[in-house]
C-alpha cells in the first residue's frame, strides 16, 4: 500500500466521522446521510484498489489511461455537484423573494390599520 492510499483512507474515515456528526447534530437529514457515506464508500473503495479500478473504468469508457478514466469521472461529478448546488441556491432564492413579498404585504396591511387607528 503506497502512502498516498494511507493517507486518502485516513482522510475518509475522518469525512465519513463528520458526516455522521452532522448527521446526529440535526444538520443532515438521512437521505444526505446515506448519500454522502455512499460516495465516500466509493472513494474508500477506490483508494483502496486505484490501478485496477482506474483499469475497468478506462476499458469501460475506451480511455488511454487509467488515471484520464478517473479524471474524467471526477470532473463530470463535480459538474453534478455543481449543477445540484445551483438548483438549491436557485430554490432557495425564489422561496426568499415569496417570502418577503408576502412580509411586504403583512406590513401593509398592518400600515392601515395603524393609520385607521391614528385616525379614530
Amino acid at each position: 500500500m503506497y502512502t498516498i492510499q494511507l493517507i486518502a483512507i485516513i482522510v475518509l474515515i475522518w469525512m465519513a466521522g463528520v458526516v455522521v456528526y452532522q448527521y446526529y447534530k440535526k444538520h443532515f437529514e438521512i437521505f444526505e446521510l446515506v448519500t454522502w457515506l455512499f460516495f465516500i464508500g466509493i472513494l474508500f473503495i477506490i483508494a483502496l484498489e486505484p490501478v485496477k479500478i482506474s483499469m475497468e473504468i478506462k476499458d469501460l469508457l475506451g480511455l488511454g489511461r487509467g488515471l484520464d478514466a478517473l479524471l474524467v469521472l471526477g470532473i463530470g461529478g463535480s459538474y453534478l455537484l455543481l449543477f445540484k448546488l445551483y438548483l438549491e441556491i436557485d430554490r432557495l432564492e425564489r422561496e426568499i423573494t415569496t417570502l418577503t413579498r408576502k412580509i411586504t404585504f403583512k406590513f401593509d396591511e398592518i400600515e392601515e390599520v395603524l393609520k385607521k387607528d391614528r385616525k379614530q
